[in-house]
């Protein structure tokens, strides 16, 4: 081959290449703006719009009055793209500085979740916007906030176990917060951003979904009877060097409670180290036997049968008697005792006299009635309905001790609600720690005479001789009745270990309130009911009277 045919060779070679290569570049452009186009935009779309949601506005819990029991603050969460993440020291120092998180931690979070390919992690949750402006201005790669919200707890320990509280996903975890969370917690939104290379949202391109902020609640309680609750039981089981106590202000009109509130208690604000069992709200989760409280419903079903009047008399002589095997006794020998005389002693030889008189279904009816071993219908979570077991006819031991409130289980609320039909002249409501617009309809249980007349006998418990002779509430006429009942341990009843009790209705001539105080195991030198929980339900009887500006009855 000449020369002037091999320059030619190759200059047709090379142009050959150069078309092929335009060609191959035409056929480029053309796949990317055309037949991939779709596929393209998706990639590129993936890279810079993100779908996100926008965090939903808790609902309030205020109490009757308006007051804020339960509200949501504004607050960030810290989290990291572990692919981005790529902090100088002198970064890293301040974000520790910051956090108080430990330096290895976040380089372990990082290093795990990288090779995991995973692009979301948080670091701290429910931080505050300063300590967030804080972290924002260090500018860290692949450091980033969220805003979400909080629930804060104006009142603190004091309604802890009413209200509840939220996790840190402010999902409602107990008490309130837990059962109301779906009406509280509202609806989250979406909405599609365009975010730039390192995280940061551009601008908002589509709302796909508004967020809807959580309703607002309105609770039964009053805020200030709930604090003089409070107050006047954590005196009472410090001075009686108790384990726990429960106090209980319930609205005989409408079954609404005004206050309900636990010892020992916690601060929902800040949860760091308290034991889960003071989470439970003992006014319905703890059952025990009310002993001498139910000797007021004893009479009540006697009465009812006619064959006793509010005159009548018992002989309980000699101060004790033998039932079957066992023996039923007083403490001491009273004699020949009037129906007012049982209770305002509170024999037991009286109560047990009368029941044994009895059909053997009469006592279980009249505490079936009232309350006993059923629901309350506030609806709380974890409520217990307690043990009433029916009597057989041969069992006259277990009715004797049934007649001065053994050989059953009852929680607090149950205790007021039985006592709240006293009150409400024979008729049960369904109680409520809502506020009711109108009051609810309740269900006639007693005759109005019939419970009349036990206010009446129940005043007697205040007279002189009485089991409460020293609990007085100036200006107003109190009836009510004392109970003092022993613990039951893994081994039976414990020695030297009892729940003091005591309920009691106010102004006897036109009841509007029924207060209740449990103090369990005190240890002082005192553990009758009237003794221990008796002041205690003065001072709280007092200050609502009071403070609800009920008028008088006994000037």
């Amino acid at each position: 081959m000449n020369k002037t045919a091999y320059i030619a060779w190759r200059f047709y070679l090379i142009l050959v290449l150069i078309f092929f290569v335009a060609g191959g570049l035409v056929w480029r452009v053309y796949d990317l703006a055309v037949v991939d186009q779709h596929f393209l935009r998706q990639q590129g779309d993936e890279r810079v719009l993100r779908l996100v949601s926008t965090s939903s506005f808790r609902g309030m819990i205020v109490d009757r009055n308006g007051f804020p029991l339960a509200v949501s603050t504004p607050v960030f969460s810290i989290w990291l793209n572990p692919d981005e993440f790529y902090p100088l020291d002198e970064d890293l120092a301040s974000l520790v500085h910051l956090t108080g998180i430990k330096r290895k931690h976040i380089v372990d979070i990082a290093k795990q979740n990288l090779a995991r390919k995973r692009e979301f992690v948080y670091l701290k949750r429910s931080v505050s916007p300063e300590l967030a402006n804080q972290v924002r201005r260090l500018n860290i790669p692949g450091i980033y906030l969220q805003q979400e919200y909080r629930r804060y707890y104006p009142e603190g320990e004091m309604t802890a176990h009413v209200i509840g509280f939220t996790n840190v996903d402010d999902n409602g975890q107990e008490a309130i917060e837990l059962n109301y969370n779906q009406w509280l917690q509202g609806e989250k939104g979406k909405k599609w951003v365009i975010k730039d290379r390192i995280g940061r949202v551009i601008s908002d391109l589509q709302t796909i979904q508004d967020e809807k902020p959580g309703h607002d609640l309105v609770l039964s309680i009053d805020r200030r009877l709930q604090y003089l609750a409070y107050r006047e039981l954590l005196a009472g089981v410090m001075q009686n060097k108790a384990a726990s106590g429960i106090a209980i202000v319930l609205d005989t009109r409408s079954g609404e409670i005004l206050a309900m509130v636990n010892v020992p208690s916690f601060n929902p604000n800040n949860r760091k180290g308290i034991r889960s069992e003071n989470f439970r709200n003992r006014a319905v989760t703890d059952i025990f036997e009310p002993g001498s409280i139910i000797k007021a419903f004893t009479l009540a079903s006697a009465l009812e049968t006619g064959r006793f009047k509010p005159d009548s008399v018992v002989d309980t002589s000699p101060g004790w008697m033998r039932v079957g095997h066992n023996v039923v006794k007083d403490k001491k020998n009273n004699g020949v005792l009037s129906l007012s005389q049982i209770l305002q002693v509170s024999s037991n030889m009286g109560v047990a006299k009368i029941a044994l008189a009895l059909p053997p279904d009469q006592l279980w009816d009249m505490l079936r009635r009232v309350g006993f071993g059923e629901n309350t219908g506030i609806g709380f979570p974890g409520e217990q309905v307690g043990v009433l077991t029916r009597v057989k006819p041969l069992a006259q031991f277990i009715l004797a001790t049934l007649s001065f409130g053994y050989g059953m289980s009852a929680t607090p609320l149950q205790m007021t609600r039985a006592y709240s039909v006293l009150a409400n002249e024979g008729v049960k409501l369904p109680l409520s720690l809502l506020k009711l617009d109108k009051p609810a309809t309740g269900e006639r249980v007693l005759t109005p005479k019939l419970a009349k007349q036990m206010l009446t006998l129940l005043e007697a418990v205040f007279a002189k001789g009485g089991t409460a002779e020293s609990i007085s509430v100036p200006g107003y006429r109190v009836a009510g009745k004392t109970g003092t009942s022993k613990m039951v341990g893994e081994e039976g009843y414990q020695k030297h270990r009892y729940i003091s009790s005591f309920v009691g209705i106010a102004p006897v001539s036109h009841p509007r309130l029924v207060v209740t105080v449990v103090i369990q195991d005190p240890q002082g030198k005192n553990y009758y009911g009237g003794l221990v929980s008796g002041p205690v339900f003065q001072k709280i009887m007092e200050g609502s009277l009071r403070i609800l500006d009920v008028p008088p009855d006994a000037l």
